[in-house]
């Protein structure tokens, strides 16, 4: 298994990427009445259901140290080989971690072979969306997801070809996971390396175009300059940045 990605950025994970109660009855919905769950690429126990058997499996030991107790059991391994039987499970999911697989097809027909059930995957659409100010300031970042993106035509098309179903899920103002776009109206949030560290589309960028960032959006926050640009956004309690939750059926 090659290192993951999250041993290198994820020492202090669970400081600032909890769960979100918005994000979390999203995933819920979309799990239904699935009798056992498998989270696939699950870190440290986010959004995982607590009123039924859940199987986690990460490939991360960072992450894995970081599972408090009363989470549900977890194992080492990685997407694309599952180390469960056939149709162990009622249903599958993954948050924000299909990106980070060395291959999506067989990681998600991984997930289809040992869900009876539903395959449910919270991502972001990568078609733009031309409020995300946040690429302006790191174009780095941009180039990096762009090279992560996986239309959500071509999911389906992976997970069989049946059209995927999608829930909308806006981002709250205030949202604890503290994944990037979770700071749309909390700018500042962007200067301080302990957040910025945890977002991979950050901190795997150089260093120098991370702080060269940081520097810039400083300089427009000071300056006011940022707010004449986007400071309508701060009236707003939430805001769509293409997250979706979506549902695969067998």
């Amino acid at each position: 298994m090659a290192q993951p990605v999250y041993d290198l950025i994820g020492d202090r994970y669970h400081k600032t990427r909890r769960e979100d109660p918005a994000i979390a009855a999203a995933i819920l919905a979309a799990l239904g009445d699935a009798d056992s769950v498998v989270n696939v690429g699950a870190g440290t126990g986010s959004y995982e259901p607590v009123d039924r058997p859940v199987l986690a499996v990460e490939p991360s030991t960072i992450m894995l140290a970081q599972r408090l107790p009363g989470t549900a059991p977890a194992v080492r391994a990685a997407a694309e080989a599952l180390p469960v039987r056939d149709g162990s499970f009622g249903a599958a999911m993954g948050v924000l971690t299909v990106h980070h697989w060395s291959d999506r097809a067989r990681g998600l027909a991984e997930m289809r072979r040992v869900a009876r059930g539903p395959i449910v995957l919270f991502a972001r659409d990568p078609l733009p969306v031309p409020v995300w100010w946040l690429h302006h300031y790191f174009p780095a970042s941009k180039r990096l997801e762009a090279s992560w993106e996986v239309r959500f035509d071509e999911l389906a098309g992976l997970l069989g070809g049946r059209p995927l179903e999608t829930i909308e899920v806006p981002i709250p103002a205030d949202c604890a996971d503290g994944f990037n776009g979770a700071y749309w109206r909390r700018p500042r949030a962007f200067l301080d390396p302990a957040i910025t560290r945890q977002m991979s589309a950050l901190a795997l960028i150089p260093a120098a175009d991370r702080e060269r960032g940081m520097r810039t959006l400083r300089a427009d926050l000071d300056s006011g300059e940022w707010d004449r640009r986007w400071g309508h956004l701060l009236a707003l309690d939430e805001l769509d940045l293409g997250y979706r939750v979506l549902i695969a059926r067998p």
